[in-house]
């Protein structure tokens, strides 16, 4: 399982793409889905925190939190750009960050309210995903817009990368860590 800056340091365009789309409205934003204890999907928004140190978030005391304490699988996505239906997805496993020092100097910095009921976690990466979509050019018949350009990067340790990642994605372990996929029509 490969830490946020592990990702970044192996693909420094490919992390900054998903920073800008995390965190296009300021602090970051978006979508969390963890496993219920049933094994259904949950979904939250949430404010991911993105620092050199790693992939945060903190979680109050909620469903969302006990999903992640008893089966630290997630996914997160960005939240949608109003200019574009660009999206950034990662997925991996979530774990309590105990130390109290990060956590102190994590909770500074991220500005969390202390007297609040919340525990950070941080977030490791098997899967890291970033599709760009051309802006189809408005009034001009018969101009169909551009297949996506989807970038995929998966944790060659991680033994769940391969069955978690798209269906377009070649199911055979790459020479490189990451690769450009040209997405089919559904």
């Amino acid at each position: 399982m490969a830490s946020w800056s592990e990702f970044a340091a192996d693909e420094p365009r490919l992390a900054d793409g998903i920073r800008v789309l995390l965190q296009q409205y300021g602090p970051g934003f978006g979508y969390l889905a963890t496993v219920r204890a049933d094994g259904g999907p949950r979904v939250h928004p949430v404010s991911p925190v993105i620092t050199d140190e790693g992939l945060f978030c903190f979680i109050i005391d909620s469903p969302k939190r006990r999903d992640l304490e008893r089966d630290g699988r997630y996914a997160l996505h960005s939240f949608p750009p109003e200019e574009s239906d660009d999206e950034a997805y990662v997925a991996g496993r979530a774990r309590p960050v105990t130390d109290p020092a990060r956590v102190a100097r994590l909770a500074q910095g991220a500005r969390a309210e202390p007297q609040v009921d919340w525990q950070l976690f941080e977030f490791t990466v098997d899967v890291a995903m970033l599709t760009r979509r051309e802006q189809h050019i408005a009034g001009i018949p018969g101009l169909a817009p551009a297949r996506p350009a989807v970038r995929v990067w998966l944790d060659p340790r991680a033994p769940s990368a391969v069955a978690a990642a798209p269906l377009a994605v070649p199911q055979t372990r790459p020479t490189r860590r990451s690769r450009d996929v040209q997405c089919t029509a559904a």
